[in-house]
């Protein structure tokens, strides 16, 4: 048995999420069903994390165990770039360790939020549209309070049964390209629906509803009922998994 690494991208407006579902699409199962006709045997893919439906990836790690090591993997890299929709990019297959994986060795993961206020259809379902311009640097003091804790109960969704709900924060911050606003943020893990929690906190902050004091209450409050309402799923991207160089270098294009 022989396992790979593979370094992928995919818009998810079209999926319900990445985790294979009874009922709907989604990118693992579009992925595995596409290995196991390529390769003539049943294939199942691990990735790195799970995003939620309409939630995108410039930048997922997955991997793959095949019977008989590949003669080529780039060559099926191609091969499932011609096979899989248009809205799912494979950057490179490489070989790795065969007790790598993709999820539980990644030691950081980095994650974006994009915002506008204006109407604009070529980021539609790639942006969220706010209603109202926010305090920009008011948003960031208290971005930079998340530092401080590792206890981020009040932004994981309710009964995701998480082992732990600590996490450590290594930078968060909004920074402006162009007419979109993002949000960047980078940690050891993240729970389940925590980026957009901690966006839709923020953008209260933003608009005058919380000041950073009362942010910071919501997180020593360890109560998602504290918090704001979470951000939508289509401005969020998934950018970048971290592993130890031992382990996987990346090779991928720049996303």
């Amino acid at each position: 048995m022989a396992r790979y690494f593979m370094e992928l991208a995919y818009k998810g407006t079209n999926y319900h999420g990445w985790q294979r579902q009874p009922n709907g699409s989604s990118v693992q199962q579009e992925l595995e069903n596409a290995l196991s006709i390529i390769l003539q045997t049943p294939t199942s893919v691990t990735g790195a994390g799970r995003t939620d439906a309409g939630v995108h990836a410039k930048y997922m790690v997955a991997h793959f165990d095949v019977p008989v090591p590949l003669s080529d993997p780039q060559k099926l890299a191609g091969q499932l770039n011609r096979f899989l929709a248009r809205d799912i990019a494979i950057y490179s297959i490489a070989p790795v360790g065969d007790d790598a994986h993709s999820r539980f060795d990644a030691i950081a993961r980095r994650y974006e939020y994009h915002i506008i206020w204006h109407k604009n259809p070529f980021l539609q379902k790639l942006a969220t549209r706010i209603s109202f311009q926010p305090d920009f640097d008011r948003m960031n003091e208290a971005a930079q309070e998340l530092l401080r804790f590792t206890d981020f109960t009040s932004f994981s969704k309710l009964h995701s049964n998480n082992k732990t709900n600590l996490c450590k924060i290594d930078f968060a911050l909004w920074e402006k390209r162009g007419e979109v606003h993002v949000f960047n943020i980078q940690a050891d893990r993240f729970l389940r629906n925590m980026v957009r929690a901690i966006v839709g906190t923020l953008l209260e902050v933003g608009s005058g509803k919380m000041n950073v004091t009362q942010f910071c209450a919501v997180i020593e409050a360890k109560d998602r009922g504290s918090a704001g309402t979470s951000a939508p799923a289509d401005g969020l991207y998934l950018m970048d998994v971290i592993y130890p160089e031992a382990i996987f270098r990346p090779n991928a294009i720049e996303a």
